[in-house]
């Protein structure tokens, strides 16, 4: 590759690519340069360390969850079935990237667990975008609460078993599905939700 013509997110796609091949404990950036075909040097210029480059990757992988979602929070609609929405989203988001590729899945998730600002950063935005759906809800006469953000950060941590990679085992388990069901509906009664809309209502799996 012409070293003029190198890009930020080429670096990225070629640091993936790296990722995948050798690990995260054996991946370096002489590697990412060796695949692009220039000098480590030249990946330097764009990202001044390893660690930022790591973190960058980390940023790039959480990304494909978060703005999926920041979508569905930036809907209208009944606050309920926003959140249901929502949050079966991001259940599916992780589950299908545990189940697809399980070993790339494990690189990531040891990646993002040494990128803690990163994930510190990624967490506090879907906390936010639950207070934005629970904020929401309130002007509607949905929920009672009186603190959408806390709220937000209660429904999240609530449901990390759900989401969180550490339960990633968990989540092909029979009674996975029933198990959020439980949690879901107490979650409604805490908001405040007193008849909850067809929409927002779900049976739990038969998976």
């Amino acid at each position: 590759m012409v070293e003029e013509a190198l890009t930020a997110e080429r670096i990225l796609e070629a640091a993936e690519e790296v990722l995948r091949r050798f690990g995260p404990a054996k991946a370096t950036v002489v590697d990412v340069a060796r695949a692009l075909g220039v000098s480590h040097g030249s990946v330097y210029r764009h990202f001044p360390s390893k660690t930022a480059l790591r973190d960058a990757v980390a940023e790039r992988w959480l990304a494909r969850v978060s703005h999926p979602l920041a979508e569905v929070a930036a809907e209208k609609g009944p606050a309920p079935e926003r959140l249901r929405r929502w949050l079966d989203l991001l259940r599916e988001l992780k589950r299908k990237k545990a189940r697809d590729d399980p070993e790339l899945f494990a690189t990531y998730s040891n990646l993002v667990a040494d990128a803690r600002d990163v994930v510190r950063v990624h967490v506090e935005t879907l906390a936010s975008q639950i207070a934005r759906i629970l904020a929401d809800g309130v002007e509607q006469g949905a929920f009672t609460i009186e603190d959408p953000v806390a709220a937000g950060w209660a429904v999240f941590n609530a449901t990390a078993k759900f989401h969180n990679p550490i339960h990633a085992s968990e989540w092909s388990d029979p009674g996975n599905d029933a198990a959020f069901e439980g949690v879901w509906s107490l979650l409604l009664g805490g908001l405040g939700v007193r008849e909850v809309p067809a929409k927002a209502r779900k049976k739990p799996s038969k998976k």
